[in-house]
């Protein structure tokens, strides 16, 4: 595929193996258009990394703030979570602790849960103060979903999860 890049954004071409989640598209685009990025904008302005002048997004995080549509609590026991993924590991938190660590290479599939495994307790205390920093940063206090739902004022059916209509 052949693709242009303006020379004035001063890109650097080639492969990337940053991990970027789609919350830090419109910082990185703010940026690459010289728009200052409000405030209330969440995500990482890339642009440093795409300039190769900084080392970033060795990892992403990933949030669930309420279960809702077809994967609820009521018929799935689906719950919150945060999450940090680097290129190696995925580990997630619920609103009780520790819930899920995977070695994304040895376990492409994520089959084996290493969450509490004394053998990985090291990593698993690493990537928790990874994510807690992480969530300290975006400003993520990881509350329960409901709470996200009531200060937002969106409506609940019966299962409580927002419908995808109303």
């Amino acid at each position: 595929m052949l693709y242009y890049i303006p020379e004035k954004l001063k890109i650097v071409v080639g492969e990337s193996d940053a991990s970027m989640n789609s919350e830090d598209i419109v910082p990185t685009l703010l940026s690459l258009c010289e728009i200052p990025i409000p405030d209330t904008v969440e995500g990482i302005d890339y642009r440093p990394y795409l300039e190769g002048k900084e080392q970033i997004g060795d990892a992403t995080l990933l949030s669930c703030l309420q279960p809702f549509g077809q994967w609820n609590k009521v018929q799935h026991g689906a719950r919150e979570y945060r999450t940090i993924k680097t290129e190696q590991y995925t580990y997630a938190k619920d609103l009780t602790g520790a819930w899920l660590l995977f070695d994304n290479y040895k376990d492409p599939y994520q089959m084996n849960n290493l969450a509490g495994n004394t053998a990985y307790a090291s990593l698993q205390s690493d990537l928790d103060e990874r994510l807690t920093k992480r969530l300290k940063e975006t400003g993520d206090e990881f509350l329960p979903g409901m709470d996200y739902i009531e200060k937002w004022g969106y409506p609940v059916d019966d299962t409580g999860t927002v419908p995808y209509t109303h």
